[in-house]
């Protein structure tokens, strides 16, 4: 089985940094792109940031600036750092990679459970 399971979330004030962690697991064959989208209450799933298995990245406009996605091939892991933090940021962060499992010859997205960030003061 393959798994991902994202770390890092929390209260913090405007203005402030957080850092967002997702790491595979399980019968992992090769992982192609990751990326991180984010629900706020009555709102639907939006896209944060991408970033191919070689280092591409995309973001959307309004974390531009702001938000930087990186990966650890080694460690089957993404990470969001989020800087300049607004409440318009409160979501929940939900991470997702293409990956081909072991026991299958094709790729399949998978999403890890979320975590909840929440910007006040």
């Amino acid at each position: 089985q393959v798994q991902l399971v994202e770390s890092g979330g929390g209260l913090v004030q405007p203005g402030g940094s957080l850092r967002l962690s997702c790491a595979a697991s399980g019968s992992i064959f090769g992982i192609f792109p990751m990326g991180w989208y984010r629900q706020a209450p009555g709102k639907q799933r939006e896209l944060v940031a991408t970033i191919t298995s070689g280092g591409s990245t995309n973001y959307a406009d309004s974390v531009k600036g702001r938000f930087t996605i990186s990966r650890d091939n080694a460690k089957l892991t993404v990470y969001l750092q989020m800087n300049s933090l607004k409440p318009e940021d409160t979501a929940v962060y939900y991470c997702n990679a293409e990956i081909r499992p072991t026991y299958d010859s094709s790729t399949r997205t998978y999403w890890g459970q979320g975590t909840q960030v929440t910007v006040s003061s």
